[in-house]
């Protein structure tokens, strides 16, 4: 994951130096590059984790001075190659191998529409320069965040909570209907609504444009998902359902390994984690490293499900480690999960999943997971 942080600013320059304190907060996030852009009412801060293009060329902020346009961006681009390749057909040239570039031609390209032509996981915000207006877009299902806010003299926004209070100036007083949602709706507070009445997020699916000039903000919902039946799907049986939810099954782990640093996986031995294994396992990978996270039994009740992963680790002969992690290593660990939160989260696993994010970002960068 990478961070992003920015501001426009209405009624003159951007504060440039709360926008660093933002990628300040972030630099967890993105800890192996950081940059700023600032041009009059705007400024944007990026903190890099190297997927694509691990050159200094996919550095951002990425500006594109003939195109009059900047961008900085968290997440990946699934189909930027073919979306490359169709822009290149269409006269685009290009000075780096990564798909953040690939965003600002497309933006070129197509506008706003840009977005229904992208594959995968985003949030991004796309500054113009002559109309000095700012673009904020967020990947259809909500899985990379946003956050915005307003100050008094126009908005701010960043990939977490935490970076926009550092900047100041933000109410900090608690949303009470967003407590009533916490306290009450399966411990979540539903998008774009936060725990604090000064903060709201982009919604999944929605294109923010922030007009400098009008000083307005204008969301836009540019997808949303359909739950009537297709009539295409009449007639399909059990089993046509069956075949059907594993080519998408196979779709979706096969995009998911567009990167140019290794690509893990996260075995716990269940279903979900399995089937992924054994998805790209017959799709030719080798090599593929595989992690599990046990620890200590509780009276009658053992604390791992080693013998499940070991058995799935085995059969498709994967590069697996397995992390036994002892009890007195929870406690400890609480506060930087907590740390690691954009907002309060109620699971029972928090814990156990930062102590193996930390292991394993030892040895990979990106992993998938059921």
């Amino acid at each position: 994951m990478c961070g992003i942080a920015g501001e426009v600013c209405f009624t003159g320059n951007a504060d440039v130096a709360a926008v660093e304190r933002m990628a300040a907060v972030l630099a967890p996030r993105g800890p192996e590059g950081c940059g700023t852009y600032a041009q009059d009412g705007v400024a944007l801060a990026h903190r890099r984790l190297k997927i694509i293009d691990l050159s200094a060329s996919g550095g951002q902020p990425m500006v594109d001075p003939q195109l009059g346009l900047a961008i900085v961006f968290n997440g990946c681009i699934y189909n930027y190659r073919e979306l490359r390749a169709d822009l290149e057909r269409e006269g685009y040239r290009f000075f780096s191998h990564s798909d953040t570039e690939v965003l600002l031609k497309a933006y070129d390209r197509w506008g706003e529409a840009f977005v229904e032509h992208l594959h995968g996981m985003f949030a991004l915000a796309i500054v113009e320069r002559d109309s000095g207006d700012v673009v904020l877009v967020r990947d259809r299902l909500g899985i990379k965040p946003l956050y915005i806010a307003p100050t008094r003299s126009g908005v701010r926004f960043a990939s977490t909570l935490p970076a926009l209070l550092a900047a100041g100036g933000v109410d900090t007083t608690i949303d009470a209907v967003a407590l009533h949602h916490y306290l009450s709706f399966h411990s979540v507070v539903p998008a774009p609504r936060t725990l604090l009445a000064g903060v709201r997020r982009v919604e999944p699916g929605t294109l923010v444009r922030v007009c400098a000039t009008r000083r307005t903000t204008i969301a836009t919902r540019y997808w949303q998902a359909s739950f009537a039946r297709d009539p295409a799907h009449d007639g399909m049986t059990p089993q046509d359902w069956s075949a059907a939810v594993l080519e998408a099954l196979r779709t979706a782990v096969q995009r998911r390994m567009v990167a140019d640093v290794p690509v893990g996986v996260l075995l716990s031995g269940g279903l979900d984690s399995s089937l992924i294994v054994g998805v790209l396992a017959q799709a030719g990978q080798a090599h593929l490293s595989t992690f599990s996270i046990g620890f200590e039994g509780a009276g009658e009740h053992d604390g791992d499900e080693f013998e499940y992963s070991d058995l799935v680790a085995r059969h498709f002969a994967t590069e697996h480690r397995r992390f036994l992690v002892s009890s007195d290593r929870l406690l400890p660990a609480l506060g930087r999960a907590i740390a690691a939160m954009s907002e309060p989260m109620m699971s029972h696993d928090v814990v156990a999943f930062h102590l193996l994010s930390e292991e394993v970002s030892k040895y990979v960068t990106v992993v998938q997971s059921g």
